[in-house]
């Protein structure tokens, strides 16, 4: 008798880095934010299990994607991709006017601490001003992300927590996109 190794979602979450926008047909979007600010465009949508992060600025347009599943999604504009298990930090500058950083982080919970951080970040969620989305899966254990931003005179900075109950998994992204700052701009001083 052979067993199937079981795939959880710590082996199939990735980041994904586009070039360029991607359509919100790819995602069972649940929420959105969008923000116009100081010559930037921000807008997120998070659904079960993922975020998506569009930043825009002088033509320029950055995405983020963060999905349990590759299936379906589009290699064009594709800069980067990296699996989430474990820690990893990335940044590249696209011309003279954008920054992008990022900060992955995967933590396996046993039952019993995994419930009590989803209880906290399902408060905090309910709490602040987040993006939040709750649901159970098939064997009933509950699932939680939550997108939360703030936006600066030129930047956002988002963290996105994804915890799926199939292996305790806590997965954290602390992104930033920042628009380039004109070196030729006069400053006052008093």
């Amino acid at each position: 008798m052979s067993f199937a190794p079981r795939t959880t979602s710590l082996q199939t979450y990735h980041m994904l880095l586009y070039r360029n926008g991607v359509h919100p047909e790819f995602f069972d979007i649940e929420k959105r934010r969008r923000i116009e600010h100081c010559g930037y465009e921000f807008e997120t949508w998070q659904y079960n299990g993922g975020h998506v992060c569009l930043f825009e600025h002088e033509g320029i347009c950055l995405v983020e994607v963060v999905t349990p599943s590759l299936a379906s999604l589009p290699e064009r504009g594709l800069v980067t991709t990296m699996a989430c298990a474990g820690e990893k930090d990335h940044e590249a500058t696209f011309g003279d006017r954008i920054t992008f950083m990022t900060s992955i982080q995967t933590e396996t919970l046993s039952d019993h601490l995994y419930l009590g951080t989803y209880n906290e970040m399902l408060q905090h969620g309910e709490e602040s001003d987040c993006l939040l989305s709750v649901w159970c899966d098939e064997t009933a254990q509950p699932n939680l992300s939550l997108v939360e931003i703030q936006r600066y005179t030129d930047q956002v900075h988002v963290q996105g927590y994804h915890l799926r109950s199939d292996c305790g998994l806590i997965l954290r992204t602390q992104s930033i996109f920042q628009a380039g700052v004109d070196d030729d701009a006069e400053i006052e001083e008093d």
